[in-house]
């Protein structure tokens, strides 16, 4: 792949966009590259977490606005289409769990790609712009339906209309990512995060990924009835028979992702 860096750590994919001296703006090909790397991971067996970060000084800028407005530019209704409406559903249907490491600025659709993942830590000094409104846009990416649900509708619209930057340590302290961390720390405390969900049960985090999307859709009884089906699912699971063991014999478990 060009514009994505592709790795393993041990069941850990690391996916990092690698447009640095565009500060990892989202081309169609590079788009295309990362749909097909979270195809390849939710697929391979031996990969139960992932992680996504930047390569340079930014996590990602958003859109590519050359790519946008040259000459025979797509539609932007068909550049979301082919780009960020494919990625976002990945991260949310690939039921493995998904580490953001926001290692700068995350711009535009990067917040939002960083935002939609299930556990963000960023680095001290990086940032979340949704940056739309500055060049008279709406959100994308699933935006307008992540950010209000982590940290509610005026904050959120402050953030859409205003376009202000918000520093990783505001982020977390509004809850709208997991942690804040020194710089020096980030890929160190991001992996060894990714490497401990590795080491989870994988069906049964996959099944609770599942409850969460539907849970602010679902009636209560809806989100009953599902945690009853998924609770029979992981029931039938080798992880939870191996859980049992473990609790029983008051030892560690060790987990398998099936």
């Amino acid at each position: 792949m060009e514009f994505i860096e592709y790795g393993q750590v041990k069941a850990v994919g690391v996916i990092k966009l690698n447009r640095p001296k565009s500060f990892n703006s989202f081309t169609v090909p590079m788009a295309k590259e990362l749909q097909a790397c979270l195809d390849q991971c939710k697929l391979n067996p031996e990969i139960r977490a992932i992680l996504i970060t930047g390569n340079g000084k930014a996590f990602c800028a958003g859109q590519d606005l050359k790519e946008a407005t040259g000459e025979n530019a797509p539609k932007i209704e068909e550049l979301i289409e082919v780009t960020y409406e494919p990625i976002i559903k990945r991260i949310r249907s690939v039921e493995k769990p998904i580490v953001a490491a926001v290692n700068g600025v995350a711009a535009g659709a990067g917040a939002n790609i960083a935002l939609a993942c299930d556990l963000t830590l960023a680095g001290e000094s990086a940032g979340f712009i949704q940056a739309f409104s500055s060049i008279g846009l709406v959100p994308d990416s699933a935006g307008s339906y992540t950010l209000p649900r982590l940290v509610g509708m005026q904050r959120a619209a402050a953030q859409f209309y205003l376009a202000e930057k918000v520093s990783a340590k505001e982020a977390q302290d509004m809850g709208m990512i997991y942690k804040c961390v020194p710089d020096s720390e980030l890929m160190e405390a991001s992996i060894t995060l990714a490497l401990t969900l590795s080491s989870r049960p994988t069906k049964a985090i996959g099944f609770t990924k599942r409850l969460l999307n539907a849970t602010f859709e679902n009636s209560l009884n809806d989100q009953l009835a599902l945690e009853k089906e998924l609770q029979a699912k992981a029931g039938k699971t080798n992880d939870n028979k191996e859980g049992i063991a473990a609790f029983l014999e008051k030892r560690k478990p060790n987990f398998i992702g099936s």
